[in-house]
């Protein structure tokens, strides 16, 4: 089968989950033997224009008529059975789909939620908000300003927004669509996409990394992941204060806008900030971690800290909130605590952590987890029989 990549790559001083996620699918497909090309661009390109690059951006955000001839030129002499895009924001635009029309199947992998709501993120004043998911109309983004806080900023996406689900682009012009879990699939049907084309493949850990047994396990907590409102992070060093010097060390791996603010509030308890880290070495503190903590206040898409954390035998605690409790099973492969509750937060990670055996046996059941649902194998099945309904839609016409 031949696959043509596409994607809009972040920023590079961004870390980016759906980069990874590109490459790691680009790895898989091409290790079984299947023809692999890609279609890039790089949103380092608007920083490198300065403020024409901006607007550039904005103007194309909705219909970037450049991108989708560029594709058609790709197509011309790629010739995939499959067009598989990640991110089309800001510099290809779902242009990019009418550009494809019938000459591959067209697929598409939800990573947020920005098809239908602007902010990509369903969150406003630090609180989860569907509104233009519900009401299936952006004007409630563009009231608020919800991208970057700022009306102007959000103005090309909630165009892009109303622009495609107006002239039909979700409903006619991609073959398939794939969501991280069940939860974003049923959010996204009832918020407009077709049931039958939406389908549901998580992202995978390559390989079968090896577990540290929990006697060389170091007595510390891991959170990775961006410093930032949404991700839980104030509430997470609020029970750590609670908790007090009597708590295990919290290590945070990852920067944001708000760790100076996270510095203040740790000092005098046991918290660590190692900054950003290489994958590797990040993965290293989550492997040798007793308990991943992830207090997400947003509705996250499939966190990639999860798949390391159960590839590594790692249990994890989450937020009872949008996909991470259908993930994280509480009591089998970690636990879950009410989200922005930095009590409820305390009383679950505390008493696991002070019950003797409990985390390791959830280590254990997170392995399984991750053995039984996010291995390569069993994600390449699932990718490949995506592609293969999505074929059949194609020629269907």
């Amino acid at each position: 089968m031949k696959v043509l990549l596409t994607h809009n790559l972040y920023r590079s001083d961004a870390p980016s989950g759906e980069n990874a996620v590109l490459e790691a699918e680009q790895r898989l497909l091409a290790a079984r033997g299947h023809s692999v090309e890609t279609f890039l661009r790089n949103s380092d390109e608007i920083a490198r224009r300065g403020k024409l690059g901006v607007i550039q951006a904005a103007l194309g955000t909705p219909w970037n008529p450049l991108a989708a001839k560029a594709i058609r030129q790709k197509l011309a002499t790629s010739h995939p059975d499959v067009v598989h895009v990640h991110n089309t924001f800001p510099l290809l635009s779902p242009a990019v789909f009418w550009a494809v029309g019938r000459q591959a199947a067209r697929v598409l992998t939800l990573h947020n939620y920005r098809l239908y709501c602007p902010a990509a993120i369903p969150m406003r004043s630090g609180e989860v908000c569907t509104e233009c998911l519900d009401q299936q109309s952006p004007v409630p983004a563009m009231i608020h300003g919800c991208y970057r806080a700022s009306r102007a900023a959000t103005l090309p996406l909630a165009i892009s927004v109303g622009l495609h689900r107006a002239i039909g682009t979700w409903t006619k012009h991609v073959d398939a669509f794939i969501c991280l879990s069940e939860f974003q699939r049923e959010l996204m049907v009832d918020a407009g996409l077709p049931r039958e084309k939406v389908h549901v493949k998580p992202n995978f850990y390559p390989g079968r990394p090896s577990v540290v047994t929990w006697s060389e396990r170091k007595p510390y907590v891991v959170f990775a992941g961006r410093l930032s409102g949404e991700k839980g992070v104030v509430s997470l060093l609020r029970c750590w204060q609670a908790w007090g010097t009597d708590a295990p060390e919290l290590r945070l791996v990852g920067d944001g806008e708000l760790r100076a603010e996270l510095e203040r509030m740790a000092a005098g308890i046991p918290v660590r900030f190692l900054g950003q880290l290489p994958a590797d070495q990040a993965q290293a503190e989550i492997a040798n971690a007793r308990l991943q903590i992830l207090p997400s206040e947003c509705f996250e898409g499939f966190p990639m800290v999860v798949r390391e954390a159960f590839a590594f035998g790692t249990p994890a605690a989450v937020s009872d909130l949008g996909p991470l409790p259908s993930i994280v099973q509480d009591g089998k492969s970690g636990i879950v605590f009410q989200p922005a509750n930095p009590e409820s937060m305390l009383r679950e990670v505390r008493a696991a952590w002070e019950t003797p055996g409990l985390l390791e046996r959830l280590g254990r059941g997170a392995r399984t987890e991750f053995e039984t649902k996010y291995t390569e194998e069993a994600n390449y099945a699932a990718l490949i029989e995506i592609y293969q309904k999505a074929i059949e839609v194609s020629r269907s016409g």
